[in-house]
């Protein structure tokens, strides 16, 4: 019998590169780990994001990276300080990740 290729209950985190753009430079690749959530989950997400702060909500779809920093609600609100476009790029590659994953449903 072979393998199956995925589960039909996903993993609770997973895990994808983020470019974050670099005043003056090249983008850098950082690795994410993100939480998962079911269709119903993300509903109940999409419909609360409102006029959160980016750092609210990146710490409430992430749970690392590959950073030497810790992941922390300080270090990630460091991270959107100085690096203006990175809470959109971190947002919005959850968002695809979360939704390419659901095309087919």
């Amino acid at each position: 019998m072979a393998k199956p290729k995925f589960s039909l209950t996903a993993n609770p985190t997973f895990k994808a590169l983020v470019d974050v753009p670099v005043p003056g430079g090249k983008s850098a690749a950082v690795e994410f780990t993100f939480k998962s959530r079911t269709r119903d989950e993300f509903r109940l997400f999409i419909d609360g994001v409102g006029d959160r702060k980016d750092v609210d909500v990146i710490m409430d779809v992430a749970s690392g990276w590959e950073l030497e920093d810790p992941f922390d609600q300080a270090n990630v609100e460091l991270l959107t300080q100085n690096y203006l476009g990175a809470a959109r790029v971190i947002i919005e590659k959850y968002l695809s990740e979360l939704t390419a994953a659901r095309l087919g449903n």
